[in-house]
């Protein structure tokens, strides 16, 4: 399976219509849980900015989890007053689950949520869903760790937060800066094929969407915030760190087995002339010598630490077939996931064993290169030992890159998925109906995003404005239980906006949030 996108012949990106009279171009939803007091003077704040600074027709969310007090009435007189307010009532918690209840209905290109508790400054909404709305970026976040950053918290929450987005670079490799910060946007085309692939009902629900999104390399957009924290905050932080702590672990493992489906998340190259695709060059060669280069420097420092290892019970010809066979494994492996991007265990055995081929085209460079030190002298210093393998070694390199591009690792058409081979084609749309769900497969590159389909009036299933009440678990659509790919390729049959399903088996009693 192969992770590299590829030059598409999509059209440019285009800007979008200023006669958007009507339909919501911006979703911006608000997760609450107990805020009878906050929710209102929250709701009006927002509706009065974005009266007054955004450009496009917008509507605001209000997704109930469960409240106990009288959110759930504010919500629905706040609906009834405010033409572009909505509400919808879950019975189970979670932000991640109130979030990708809403998004998966909603019909707006853009999609954003913040907290009830409004600590982020609002003049930086715009900026944050302005790369959204303009096609250059697919997800977009608020940092409070950028360094232009104005933030006024506590010494233990900076810390915190500090300490976690270190784990997340050291454990997961996240380049963005801030993973936890309630302000938040995403394109709808990219939330319908990575939102599926998102388990985390909680607080990880951000931290989960984002490290997926990078790792199939869509763009994240960062945009310093100015942030004010909120003394009256209901959130746990021990048990929010440690249901974190567990997220990292479980998505960390599903990335180092390969086991998400992340390749049709991957976009083709944009239209600079700078990303097309240069003639008579291999494709993925600069990357691949690049990968192959670090991987193999590694691999021979591996090497030599094996050989002097073995060296001390045995003789040069064992230490070294020794050392060669375990770091021959490991190189493979390492070139087959980081230097090729072949994931998943698919043809992992066959790949070993042309790997072992190609390590018994070394040894005999290798041990060639010993016979005739041990030839020319009788007791050769353990210094020159090390020496004539690092070159042996090198010529070794050269020829074990090449067989690998060309024999063991190539480029193979067939080398899909067999899904993607098999995607199902979305019905063509009629005239004044919403289009179709794409497909699972690469996203389209970025357009500028298009304006809404339908009535402006509708929510989800229920129409006319009503406030929309989902139960966790439940759907419309009749996919409960059904795994997440299959799920994505309903949406690609069916030209009705569907309600992500929430897993039943995800449901905890005993969260406060």
């Amino acid at each position: 399976m192969r992770t590299d996108s590829s030059p598409g012949t999509l059209p440019a990106r285009e800007h979008l219509p200023a006669d958007t009279a009507g339909t919501p171009v911006l979703d911006v939803v608000i997760p609450v849980y107990n805020e009878e007091k906050d929710l209102q003077p929250c709701v009006r704040r927002l509706h009065d900015h974005l009266t007054r600074t955004f450009p496009y027709p917008f509507r605001i969310t209000i997704a109930d989890n469960a409240s106990t007090d009288s959110t759930p009435d504010v919500a629905r007189l706040l609906e009834a007053r405010v033409p572009e307010v909505r509400s919808c009532r879950l019975e189970q918690k979670g932000r991640g689950r109130a979030l990708r209840t809403v998004w998966s209905a909603s019909e707006a290109p853009v999609l954003a949520y913040m907290d009830v508790d409004l600590s982020t400054d609002l003049n930086a909404l715009l900026p944050l869903v302005a790369p959204l709305i303009s096609g250059h970026s697919d997800l977009a976040i608020g940092s409070r760790l950028a360094r232009s950053s104005r933030v006024v918290r506590g010494a233990k929450r900076e810390f915190i937060s500090r300490s976690y987005n270190l784990i997340l670079r050291g454990s997961l490799q996240a380049r963005f800066s801030d993973a936890q910060c309630g302000f938040k946007a995403i394109r709808r085309d990219v939330a319908q094929l990575l939102l599926p692939l998102v388990e985390d009902t909680g607080w990880f629900f951000d931290t989960e969407m984002l490290v997926l999104a990078e790792r199939a390399g869509l763009r994240i957009h960062e945009v310093p915030v100015d942030w004010v924290d909120d003394p009256d905050s209901t959130v746990h932080i021990v048990k929010t760190a440690t249901d974190d702590l567990k997220g990292v672990w479980r998505v960390g493992r599903a990335l180092a087995t390969g086991s998400l489906s992340l390749d049709r998340l991957t976009r083709p190259f944009g239209d600079d002339p700078r990303d097309r695709e240069i003639m008579d060059v291999p494709k993925g060669l600069a990357r691949q010598l690049v990968g192959f280069c670090v991987v193999g420097g590694l691999s021979t420092l591996f090497y030599l630490l094996l050989y002097s290892g073995f060296r001390q019970f045995s003789g040069s010809q064992t230490a070294n077939a020794l050392a060669l066979l375990v770091s021959a494994v490991a190189n493979t492996a390492a070139n087959r996931r980081l230097t090729f991007g072949v994931r998943g265990r698919a043809g992992a055995v066959r790949h070993q064993a042309q790997g072992l081929v190609v390590f018994g085209i070394g040894l005999a460079l290798t041990s060639g290169s010993l016979f005739a030190l041990d030839t020319a002298t009788s007791d050769p210093a353990h210094a020159t030992e090390l020496a004539v393998l690092v070159a042996a070694n090198l010529a070794a390199t050269v020829l074990r890159f090449l067989l690998f591009r060309a024999w063991v690792f190539p480029d193979r058409p067939g080398d899909e998925e067999p899904e993607a081979r098999h995607r199902v084609q979305p019905p063509t749309g009629t005239t004044g109906s919403p289009p179709p769900y794409p497909a699972p497969g690469p996203l389209p590159r970025r357009p500028h995003s298009p304006p809404g389909h339908g009535d402006p009036t509708q929510f989800g299933p229920s129409g006319h404005g009503d406030t929309a009440r989902f139960r966790a678990g439940e759907a419309g659509d009749g996919t409960v239980g059904v795994p997440p790919l299959e799920r994505s390729r309903e949406w690609g049959r069916d030209a009705t906006i569907r309600l992500q399903p929430v897993r039943p088996q995800d449901t905890d009693p005993g969260d406060v949030r």
